[in-house]
C-alpha cells in the first residue's frame, strides 16, 4: 500500500474485490449472473529442471483462482528470460511444462509476453469464472469453524537447500510433486461442503496468510502445532541453517501478532512461517462438516489434508499456536 497511496480508490461498483482487499484475486461483475476472477503471479526458478519450473509456476498461478472458489478458463504467459545466455531450449521446456499443467486444469493458453532479463522469471496471468456468481474471501471465517490445510509445509526450506546443493534427489522429487499438484479438487470439495473462507498458502507462509484471514474476518485463528502437516526433512534442513530470507521476514513480522505456547518448538514456529510456493489451501468450514471434508479430500488423493485449528472470537492475539 505504501506505493499505491497516490492512486485513487476504485469506485466502479462492478469491482467486487479489488486492490483495497488482501484477497488472492480480483472479482469483477460482468452482469447479474456472471462474475470473473483474475490474478497474476510469477517468480524466479526454485528448481533446476526447466519443465518442472514451468509446471510449478502454472499450478501456483492457478491457485489464487481456486482459493476463491473459481474455475480458471484462460491464461497468458509472463516471461522474463536471458535468451542469449540460457538458450531457447530451456525456455521452450519451461513453457511446455506450464502448458502441460494448464491442459491438466482445462485452461486455454491464449498467448503471453516476453522480455529480455538477466534473471529468469516466469508465471501467468489467469482469468476464471465464478459459477453461480459465488466466491470465497479471506473475511468469511465464523466462530466455531475448523481450519483445514491441504498440503504440507517446508517447501521454502527445501528449495533453499536445493539451491545450495544440499537437498537429496528423492526429497526434491517429493517437493516438486507437491508444488505442482493443482488445488482444483480441494477447491471443488470445499465449495460442496459450504466453506466459509479460504486462502492459498504461498509467500507469507501459513501464519502470514492466516493473519490476513484473521484480520479480514475479525477473528482469532488458533492452530494445533502437532496437527500441522510438515515434511519431516524440513526440520533436518532447518537445523543445518537453510531458512530463506522471505521466511525470516515473515517470522519477524508476525512475532508480536502470534501467541504460542511454551510447548511449541522454535523450529515448528519457523516452519509455520516458511515461505511456500504453490502451497495448499487453508479452508475455514463449519465444525460439523470439517471431518467429512477431510475424509473426502483424502479419498480424492489429497492425502496430507488435516484439521489444523479452529476459529474463535477475536482475542488479544489474532493468531494462537498451541
Amino acid at each position: 500500500m505504501q506505493v499505491l497511496h497516490n492512486i485513487p480508490p476504485n469506485n466502479d461498483p462492478r469491482v467486487l474485490v479489488g486492490r483495497d482487499y488482501t484477497d488472492d484475486a480480483g472479482v469483477f461483475e460482468l452482469d447479474r449472473n456472471t462474475r470473473i476472477v483474475q490474478t497474476v503471479d510469477f517468480f524466479t526458478p526454485i528448481v533446476d529442471d526447466p519443465e518442472s519450473y514451468g509446471r510449478i509456476a502454472a499450478a501456483n498461478s492457478l491457485s489464487d483462482i481456486y482459493a476463491m472458489g473459481g474455475k480458471p478458463l484462460t491464461a497468458l504467459n509472463i516471461v522474463c528470460f536471458p535468451l542469449k545466455t540460457l538458450g531457447p531450449e530451456v525456455l521452450s521446456d519451461i513453457l511446455l511444462g506450464a502448458w502441460k499443467k494448464l491442459k491438466e486444469a482445462g485452461v486455454s493458453l491464449l498467448g503471453g509476453h516476453t522480455v529480455e532479463d538477466p534473471e529468469p522469471k516466469f508465471g501467468l496471468a489467469v482469468t476464471g469464472i465464478l459459477e453461480n456468481g459465488k466466491f470465497l474471501t479471506l473475511g468469511g471465517c465464523k466462530p466455531g469453524d475448523q481450519l483445514i490445510l491441504t498440503k504440507p509445509l517446508g517447501m521454502g526450506i527445501i528449495t533453499t537447500a536445493l539451491k545450495n546443493g544440499k537437498a537429496s534427489e528423492s526429497l526434491v522429487k517429493k517437493a516438486v510433486n507437491i508444488m505442482e499438484t493443482l488445488n482444483d479438487k480441494a477447491s471443488r470439495l470445499m465449495k460442496e461442503y459450504g466453506a466459509n473462507a479460504c486462502t492459498d498458502i504461498t509467500g507469507y507462509g501459513l501464519l502470514g496468510h492466516a493473519w490476513e484471514m484473521s484480520v479480514a474476518s475479525k477473528m482469532t485463528l488458533q492452530f494445533y502445532s502437532k496437527e500441522i502437516p510438515i515434511l519431516q526433512e524440513a526440520y533436518k534442513l532447518l537445523k543445518l541453517g537453510f531458512y530463506p530470507g522471505g521466511s525470516k521476514s515473515n517470522l519477524n513480522f508476525l512475532h508480536e501478532k502470534v501467541y504460542w505456547a511454551s510447548s511449541v518448538t522454535n523450529e515448528t514456529l519457523q516452519i509455520m512461517c516458511d515461505a511456500q510456493t504453490s502451497g495448499g489451501l487453508l479452508i475455514s468450514v463449519s465444525q460439523n462438516k470439517a471431518q467429512e471434508l477431510v475424509r473426502k479430500l483424502k479419498q480424492e488423493g489429497i492425502s496430507d489434508s488435516a484439521i489444523v485449528g479452529d476459529v474463535k472470537k477475536s482475542g488479544v492475539h489474532p493468531l494462537v499456536v498451541i
